[in-house]
This record gives structure tokens, sequence and C-alpha cells, in this order.
């Protein structure tokens, strides 16, 4: 059933009942599904998001245009926006996610016993996923597909304001199901911009939904994690950042920390924060904080890199805890990488880090002190992404330690059963 908001009102239960049967009907045809089944409806989907192209963009300009007048901020404007280019990578990134293996059936170990019995462990779907998402509408695709290609259904729930994007997206995706002989509901939206909807689904659509993926900033992550009472995988906010040892080199370090703030500042992998080696000062600081600035950023720093530059104005306690999404940057000068790790320790969210020096030993500690779910070594925090890791998307980075961690692909939405097999052993 195609996203409509007809008949909606006043039988949202009903119709969030509806959708989580139809889920844990379509999950037990999608486990039995074969590899080239998935393939097949994955490439049809792409196909059909580049057939339907004019069609997906119209839908978004309605919702920009919608979105502007509520006076959306510049960074959520920009989740939002789709455009020729964007629109082509979603339909790039299903038919990448359709050219990797198949988890489903995969041995993951396998063992014998003293006893004569095998011991497999095999990867199986987790079954219905519910995903709930704010901004931005590509989610809808990748979110889909990598359900899709690890055996799971999902349902989801976009955000309000790409409501028509994510609509026009769905349409893709349940004509490529169709074309390929699944089930249309492998794949659903909520048909409604309520809120109740999101309660339903956190609360289980009556044990219909076996995961919940939350996707979006630090209020719905909290709502998520306070009201779920099913399992949830999920990530904090991505306070990255980016420390500059005295060894690195001065060009490759400046840019880095240009691109991992500025490329795309309202990503969850822009990096918030810089920590810089007092002993870099002299050596790295003019030529990073010319680049930033030409770049058009807001430089936000402690006393010392006050004092250093006159383009940084004061930043508060709250800068170093703050998820910008914009190009304000927050700068600290650290006495050593003993400091850079404790001040990621204390305000880092887990997500991401990035180290750039070329002394060996201070990486290997940078690696080895830190555990945030992605760690990077001469590379921008923007590289935190599924598709840059290949898995074709993500639909998100998790943060926490449970289940999965870092980008959250196809892989990592399956789960595992034990095959044992005997030749008539019985237990003394």
């Amino acid at each position: 059933m195609s996203a409509t908001t007809e008949t909606v009102d006043g039988k949202i239960a009903e119709i969030m009942t509806g959708l989580g049967r139809r889920a844990r009907a379509a999950a037990g045809e999608l486990a039995r599904a074969t590899p080239e089944q998935k393939t097949a409806a994955l490439t049809a989907a792409a196909a059909v998001i580049r057939e339907r192209q004019a069609e997906i963009l119209a839908a978004n300009a309605r919702d920009m245009a919608a979105a502007k007048t509520r006076g959306l901020s510049g960074s959520m404007l920009d989740r939002l926006l789709l455009d020729a280019d964007r629109v082509a990578a979603m339909a790039q990134g299903m038919e990448e996610i359709a050219r990797l293996d198949d988890p489903i059936g995969q041995v993951i170990a396998e063992w014998d016993r003293p006893n004569g019995l095998e011991i497999q462990r095999v990867r199986v779907p987790l079954g219905v996923i519910g995903i709930i998402y704010e901004s931005r509408p590509n989610v809808t695709a990748d979110a889909g597909a990598l359900c899709l290609k690890s055996g799971n259904a999902v349902i989801l729930r976009g955000g309000s304001e790409s409501f028509a994007s994510s609509t026009a997206i769905h349409g893709c995706l349940e004509q490529g199901l169709t074309q390929a002989g699944l089930p249309a509901a492998a794949i659903q939206m909520v048909p409604t911009k309520s809120r109740d909807a999101v309660g339903l689904m956190l609360a289980g659509l009556d044990g219909c939904i076996d995961v919940i993926v939350p996707r979006g900033g630090k209020s719905l992550i909290a709502r998520v994690q306070a009201d779920a009472r099913v399992p949830v995988i999920g990530h904090l906010e991505g306070l990255c950042h980016v420390y500059i040892h005295e060894s690195a080199d001065v060009q490759m370090a400046t840019d880095i920390i240009v691109n991992a703030k500025m490329r795309r500042t309202g990503i969850c992998g822009a990096a918030e924060t810089l920590l810089i080696d007092r002993a870099a000062l002299v050596t790295h600081f003019p030529s990073v904080i010319d680049a930033l600035s030409a770049a058009g950023c807001e430089l936000r720093g402690d006393a010392q890199a006050c004092a250093a530059d006159a383009r940084i104005v004061p930043a508060t306690e709250a800068d170093w805890s703050t998820e910008y999404l914009d190009a304000i940057l927050s700068i600290r000068v650290v006495d050593g990488i003993d400091a850079a790790i404790a001040h990621i320790e204390r305000y880092g969210s887990g997500h991401t880090e990035s180290i750039c020096a070329e002394d060996p030993v201070a990486v290997e500690k940078f690696f080895h002190d830190l555990d945030s779910a992605i760690l990077l070594h001469n590379a921008s925090t923007q590289f935190a992404d599924g598709g840059e890791f290949g898995m074709g998307a993500e639909i998100g980075i998790a943060t926490g330690r449970i289940h999965a961690r870092g980008p959250v692909g196809a892989e990592q939405l399956t789960s595992f059963k034990y095959l044992v097999r005997g030749v008539g052993q019985t237990r003394p």
C-alpha cells in the first residue's frame, strides 16, 4: 500500500496494526527468498528511481517549499534537498547493495566437538525492522534496500518535512519488489505524519516489530531510547573530532580539517571540534585557520586559540559538546596526545575521530586508547559512511556497543542461529 494521508485520521492504531501484520507475513517470505530474487528487486527499483526522477524531484520541490515556509535551518534544508545527482546516487547505491554478497545463510563460524557434533553459526534476518528518520529522503531508498538485502521486512517512518519525497521514492521500491515477485509489504511506509504512529512503532505493534533503528537528531534519539519497548540500534550525536599532532604534514592536515568540517556541514560525520598540539601552533595553525576562514567557517576557540589568531572568537563550555551541523568549528589547543584523548573521552559521542600525524607511535596510541566507533588516520571524518566503507549504503552510524557498531549495512541487520549436526549422539 503506497503512503497516502487519506482515511488516516481516527484510524491510526488500526492502520499501524495492519502494517505490522503485513510486515510480519512478508518477513517470512523474504527469509525464504533467493539471493537472485532480492538482487532483481533492488536492480528493478533502481531503474524505476531513474525513470521517475522528474516525479521524485517534483515531490521534493513541494517538501522544500513547505520547509522554507516553516523556517527550517540551512543544514536541515541541505539534508532535505534532492537534485539530479542525489537521485542518481540513490539508484547507484541500490545497485551497489544488489552486487554485495548476500549475507543470509553465510557460515560465520564452524567447528567440531570431540563427541562428533558438527556446529555452524549461520546468519539469519532480524525479522521486521522499524526505521524512524527525519529529513533525509534518501534514507527511504537506503534503508529499504539494506533491509531487503538482509532479508528483513521494514516499516519506514520518515519525517513530516520529507513526506512527499519519501512517498515518491517508496513507490519505486514497491514496484521493484512487485517486478521481482516479492511481496510489496516487504517495504512499507507509514501513511501518516502523526506522531502517534511513532509511539505505536516504539511499542512494537503487538509484537510485529523486532528492532527499531532511529536516524535523526538528539530529540528523536532521546525519545526512542526512552520509550522503545523493543531493542534499538541507534546512535548519539556526531560529535566528531580532528586532532592535529605536531608530526602532521601541514598541507595534509589543512586539507583534512577543511574537508571534515566544510564538505557537508549537516551530516553526522562532519567534524565539530579541532584539537591541535601546542607544539604545532606556529607550524600548522596559520595554514589551518587561513583555510577554514577562507571556506567561510566560524571559529570558536579556547584562550590559547584566540590569542593565536584574532579571527577566533571565545568558545563557551557548551561549545565542546555541541553538534553544530553548520559552518561552525570549536578549537582547543592541547598539550600532546594524552590531552587530546582526554578531551575526546569527556566530550565526544563515540562516533568518529581522526588523527593527522606522521608519528606511528602517536597513531597507534590514538587507535588503541580511544573507543569511538570509527577512528581514522590522515583522513577526513566525512568518510564515516557506509557507502564509503563499501557497504553500498547505511541506515546510520551506531555508537553503542551491543549488536552493531559503526556503519549499519546489510550484514549488521542480521542475527545468527546455530546448526548442529550429529550421527545419533546422546548426552551422558
